[in-house]
């Protein structure tokens, strides 16, 4: 008798197991295309060995900072442009390299989302753009 019911609860842990492998396999999150939170198969986070020009840029330790700023300012600074172009990238906009440079691309990919979000179509990086980005 306990062995019948030992060798079920295996068999249902077995099963259990399994079948979360099958569905963590699916999960989207595991196949992440972000170039910033590269993931392996299991779902696990790695650090990359290449680094970006982007992250040795300076830039300041609170959003704040960010708000009073101009256009012109915040295209060229890079670490802004590098975060720009991941958010653009984040909701399917943009596809180019995160390498912050103000490029064509990232116009193109600017007027691709005023487009989308029913804004004036300039291409430049304004205030209601830096909002639906969620960027100060």
């Amino acid at each position: 008798m306990w062995i019948r019911l030992r060798l079920l609860w295996l068999f249902c842990a077995a099963l259990s197991v399994g079948a979360g492998s099958l569905l963590a396999s699916d999960d989207p999150l595991f196949h992440s295309s972000d170039p910033l939170a590269s993931r392996d198969d299991a779902g696990v986070f790695h650090q990359m060995a290449n680094l970006n020009p982007t992250d040795w840029a300076p830039r300041y330790r609170s959003r704040l900072f960010y708000y009073n700023k101009s256009e012109d300012t915040l295209v060229s600074d890079p670490a802004y442009v590098g975060s720009l172009q991941v958010s653009l990238h984040r909701y399917g906009y943009y596809c180019g390299p995160i390498d912050g440079v103000f490029s064509g691309e990232v116009t193109d990919a600017i007027a691709r989302m005023q487009k989308a979000y029913t804004m004036r179509v300039t291409g430049r990086l304004t205030v209601p753009v830096r909002r639906a980005l969620n960027l100060p």
